[in-house]
């Protein structure tokens, strides 16, 4: 079991019990990650992407995909009582919601508007996976295929998580995380294959990186804690 012993103003020691050992490990982790990645863009040149670019399409969608993944991430951060998820499940939370800053901000310098009329419609030149249902041109056409390309919870699936308690809410996270960030990684990979912004490039390989990373890491607590 892993402890920490810290001294308070008296001198006095006192030992941190294991969960916040994990969650200082999370933020130290998330930390430095947020760093990293403003560090590695800092003193690039970006261009001014326009209406209807890749570059463009990936941040509207990308804000809309992270907001989802907030709203989830707090609704499990305020039930969980499993230390591992409670940590991860704060990193995702304040990890994405700066995120989405970001990539408001390169829309308001950008000139464009924060959000577009056609979701992934951006995507229709990619070589990626994933996003061949819907209309004749293979982009996704009704809200529900939308969602279902993204990798997002359906409204049921969000009030079924916000009621669950217990380990049947952790399994449930889970389950609805793993496949939201499944559905990032293609919105990742086209961008890289159609953006041209160097600072758009840079924050889609770090997130590519970062949510497959964390599928790692949710595999690995569904099969800690016994999901089906």
């Amino acid at each position: 079991m892993m402890t920490e012993t810290v001294g308070d103003e008296s001198g006095t020691e006192r030992t941190l019990p294991p969960w916040w050992v994990v969650l200082l490990v999370g933020l130290a982790v998330a930390a430095v990650a947020f760093a990293i990645g403003r560090f590695s863009t800092f003193g690039i040149a970006g261009s001014t992407p326009a209406e209807g670019s890749a570059d463009a399409g990936f941040a509207r969608d990308m804000q809309v995909h992270h907001a989802q993944a907030v709203d989830m991430a707090m609704t499990i951060y305020a039930e969980t009582d499993d230390a591992e998820l409670r940590a991860l499940s704060y990193d995702i939370a304040t990890g994405q919601s700066s995120q989405r800053g970001e990539m408001l901000d390169w829309l308001v310098k950008w000139g464009l508007p924060a959000y577009g009329d056609e979701p992934m419609a951006w995507m229709a030149a990619s070589g990626t996976s994933g996003h061949s249902h819907g209309g004749a041109s293979g982009t996704p056409q009704t809200d529900e295929e939308i969602r279902d390309a993204m990798g997002m919870a359906s409204d049921e699936e969000l009030s079924d998580l916000r009621a669950a308690t217990g380990t049947d809410a952790d399994c449930m996270f889970l389950t609805l995380m793993i496949r939201h960030h499944e559905g990032a990684i293609p919105m990742a990979d086209a961008v890289l294959e159609l953006g041209s912004d160097e600072r758009v490039q840079v924050v889609a390989e770090n997130m590519k990186k970062g949510q497959t990373f964390e599928i790692e890491a949710m595999t690995s607590m569904q099969q800690r804690l016994g999901c089906s």
